[in-house]
């Protein structure tokens, strides 16, 4: 693979981290319109159509199977997006949200260690403590006031991690437009199912919040998607993996510039803490990407 094409997909994935972090302030602005699971269930059902239409060709001879596993991923994916847009949705600050979140990276191999018996690699129990003493700063900022939002934050992080054990264990052979458009329909399916039953639908919606529910719908849903699929076609899935982790450093940076939030020296501190740990699990995938350095 040429190295033009390396470097292509690592700035359209950085496009793509971007993009993520814009989904937070345009998810945020939605709700204040239309109820949260709503929400949610609608945008990822058209999501998932779009990257279908986007990849009709991809869909031909399915095994069903593999269908059934996709949908069951996608089932864990609707519960994790409960748990965070009601964070959202509550919350007061998406840039402590986004780091909180974050953390379903490091919490896999830990997943994976009392769920299904896998020995975790060292540099786990080395970031584990770095993201709990960043979480605990986060969470006590201002002293034992723990907002509540933090909570289904934490809750959509672990619910992430044993989602991405799913995803690792099922061999699911279909292309990644296509695991993706699956997993975004069953999730929407979910959570417009449990949308039925607990919440209640305004009687008229703004242009303002139409407008705020197709930018993240069709920008940072399908668009980013589409682009992370492409790019990551082009460049090892080492690069990419240390990539995305500049998706909380973006919702944060927006997160000021957009609603004015302000983070205390102790939360700044625990973002920080966080994005270290989220490193050092990555610390196999930084290796990787310097060792052809180290051999020229």
């Amino acid at each position: 693979m040429k190295q033009g094409s390396h470097v292509k997909a690592e700035l359209i994935l950085v496009l793509v981290t971007i993009l993520a972090g814009f989904g937070w302030i345009f998810s945020k602005e939605a709700l204040a319109g239309l109820p949260p699971l709503f929400f949610m269930g609608v945008r990822f059902i058209i999501a998932g159509f779009v990257l279908f239409l986007a990849g009709q060709k991809y869909f031909r001879g399915l095994d069903w199977g593999n269908i059934k596993q996709a949908c069951w991923v996608g089932v864990v994916m609707g519960i994790t997006m409960m748990f965070w847009v009601t964070g959202l949705d509550q919350g007061s600050n998406l840039g402590v949200g986004a780091f909180i979140t974050s953390l379903g990276v490091v919490l896999v191999p830990v997943v994976a260690r009392f769920m299904f018996k896998e020995r975790p690699p060292l540099s786990i129990w080395i970031a584990l403590p770095i993201a709990v003493v960043g979480l605990g700063f986060l969470a006590l900022n201002q002293g034992l006031d723990i907002e509540f939002a933090q909570v289904y934050f934490l809750g959509a992080a672990l619910c992430m991690a044993f989602q991405l054990n799913l995803l690792s264990r099922f061999s699911m052979r279909m292309h990644a437009l296509v695991l993706t458009a699956i997993q975004l329909s069953s999730a929407g399916v979910v959570l417009l199912v449990v949308s039925v039953f607990t919440e209640t639908l305004p009687h008229s919606i703004g242009l303002n919040v139409a407008g705020w529910f197709l930018a993240s719908t069709l920008i940072a849903s399908s668009l980013r998607f589409l682009l992370q699929t492409y790019a990551m076609s082009l460049t090892p899935v080492s690069h990419a993996a240390v990539i995305m982790n500049l998706e909380p450093v973006w919702t944060a940076i927006f997160a000021v510039l957009w609603f004015g939030e302000v983070m205390g020296v102790g939360q700044v501190f625990g973002c920080c803490l966080i994005f270290l740990a989220m490193l050092v699990c990555r610390w196999t995938q930084i290796k990787s990407i310097f060792k052809p350095a180290r051999k020229a």
